[in-house]
């Protein structure tokens, strides 16, 4: 894999910025944490990481000028990960915090735990793979990851759904769509399967950037 890759670790107030960063040396990557929104033109991978909630992270993006550049990054078809908030802000709207918009790059709503469950869900808990995706190279089925989170994704499309987690219900905990990927879990607090997600996206991101021809997997552009 090409080491010289640009992964921007997208910095908008709400983010595990030192834990993601450390998990991508792991997987040999120098990534730039930033906010400035210019550097999501150059980038041939991006993390958006998250912690909190909807309304401050879209509003932290809003006010950095990032949610347009995003949303071309994106259509740009290179490959972006998000990570908790980050992936619940990638839907199109979110019931946390009254009722919040969000970037709509994929389909759907996030919605709160049903009430009698213990709030937030938080610890490990296992990920059920229920499509093929390059996020889960090496990773085997039924694997444990660390969850911190009140609210869940539901997209629109159930195709969009990879991977899947029971607590009390059976949510969403790995989706994607097409350039796009994304876990509720967070894989920088997940022990050596963590380390491998942040590793497979690398591997992802260089084969995007280098330009081979991949396997079409559910869902994913190839």
């Amino acid at each position: 894999m090409e080491r010289d890759l640009k992964i921007v670790v997208v910095d908008y107030g709400a983010g595990n910025l030192r834990s993601v960063a450390r998990a991508l040396s792991h997987a040999g990557v120098d990534p730039l944490v930033t906010e400035d929104p210019e550097a999501l033109k150059g980038a041939h991978g991006v993390i958006l990481p998250g912690v909190g909630a909807a309304g401050s992270a879209m509003s932290g993006l809003t006010a950095r000028r990032l949610v347009d550049p995003l949303r071309a990054y994106v259509q740009s078809g290179r490959p972006l990960l998000g990570v908790c908030l980050g992936l619940q802000v990638l839907l199109s709207w979110s019931e946390e915090d009254g009722g919040v918009e969000c970037l709509g790059l994929i389909p759907g709503r996030v919605v709160r735990f049903p009430p009698g469950l213990k709030i937030p869900h938080i610890g490990w808990n296992q990920v059920n793979q229920t499509a093929a995706h390059p996020i889960f190279a090496e990773i085997p089925d039924g694997a444990d990851f660390y969850f911190v989170h009140g609210y869940y994704p539901v997209p629109d499309d159930p195709a969009a759904v990879i991977g899947t987690t029971e607590y009390g219900v059976r949510f969403a905990s790995v989706i994607a769509k097409a350039n796009v990927v994304a876990t509720q879990f967070h894989p920088e607090k997940s022990a050596r399967d963590g380390l491998q997600i942040y590793q497979n996206f690398a591997n992802w991101v260089s084969a995007v950037a280098n330009g081979e021809n991949l396997p079409s997997y559910a869902g994913v552009r190839s």
